[in-house]
């Protein structure tokens, strides 16, 4: 893949406003054959390279280290917080079933009628006319309202959304950092809170056999982060000792004491296939593999693509590079 950087602009440059006529974003992929088409398109060649992107430029680092804050970051953040205060004003409600709180569709109503505006705070005013296609993304990144549950395409949705941000020009090159660290982290936080206050499914889960029951990309990121680190390999991620003195640091052990708080039982019945990983013998190789695994498990899989939708900015179009 073709590195994502040439989409960034350097922050010297003023964008000009872009000659581009946005649209809402439709679902393409309606049946299994349409997948060929998802593979070949541009927006499938922008998102991973975003992926890929923003996978090398947190390579080694910590989530605790020194990096650039822009203001498009800051007014992320401040979207996220809000989203995170909605839910705190949205307290589950009595019901007979234990998964599926209800609850989560007066959440998400609101996400639903306020999303534009949202983006628009982050937004410059001569690209107010994306916000419409860029809240789409947004809307589509925090779960279902009628099945009330959450997996890796939600989770792809706002990678997505935030790729849309980078493609306007609103993120850029040294914007990387933070838009992990940063931005994605307080997603991801955002994102446990509504999966344990609201009881959410796993949507589409592989079970046992799936890495988790939510998420993927901070698996990606998280193992990154720990290439080549003086003393933590692999093998120590399944040590309690080591997860809870270095989760601040490192998104990967963060993700997996959420996993330890969230389930009962040994660690390699739970969960399967983190234990597997757990004997790969280098950080570089499970990032590598992980990759693949991405592609195949989530980005190739029918049943989690065909609710991927595309406009504009990440269109179905063959790539023309």
């Amino acid at each position: 893949f073709t590195s994502f950087l040439h989409l960034l602009g350097t922050s010297e440059e003023v964008t000009p406003p872009l000659q581009q006529s946005f649209m809402i974003p439709k679902k393409e992929i309606n049946m299994v054959s349409d997948m060929a088409k998802w593979k070949r398109s541009q927006a499938y060649a922008d998102y991973m390279g975003f992926i890929l992107t923003l996978n090398e430029g947190v390579k080694g680092k910590k989530l605790t280290c020194e990096y650039k804050v822009s203001e498009p970051i800051e007014k992320l953040v401040a979207l996220l917080n809000t989203l995170d205060r909605w839910i705190d004003e949205t307290p589950p409600v009595d019901q007979p079933s234990r998964f599926g709180n209800k609850a989560f569709r007066t959440w998400y109503a609101k996400l639903d009628q306020e999303a534009e505006k949202l983006v628009a705070t982050v937004i410059p005013k001569h690209l107010a006319d994306a916000a419409p296609e860029v809240a789409v993304y947004l809307k589509e990144s925090v779960g279902n309202s009628t099945r009330i549950d959450y997996g890796t395409g939600h989770e792809a949705a706002f990678a997505a959304f935030l790729c849309c941000l980078c493609k306007i020009g609103v993120l850029r090159v040294d914007d990387q950092m933070a838009i992990v660290f940063k931005v994605f982290n307080r997603y991801l936080e955002v994102m446990r809170k509504l999966q344990k206050t609201y009881r959410m499914e796993p949507a589409g889960s592989q079970g046992v056999w799936g890495l988790d029951d939510f998420q993927f990309l901070p698996f990606i990121w998280g193992s990154s982060q720990l290439i080549d680190h003086p003393n933590l390999e692999p093998r120590h991620f399944v040590d309690e000792k080591v997860v809870n003195e270095n989760h601040k640091d490192f998104m990967f052990l963060e993700c997996i004491l959420f996993i330890t708080e969230m389930k009962t039982g040994p660690f390699a019945e739970h969960s399967n296939q983190l234990w597997n990983i757990s004997a790969v013998p280098s950080w570089s190789k499970v990032n590598q593999g992980l990759i693949r695994m991405y592609k195949a498990e989530c980005l190739e899989k029918f049943p989690v693509i065909q609710h991927f939708k595309f406009g504009s900015l990440l269109p179905i179009q063959p790539v023309t590079s």
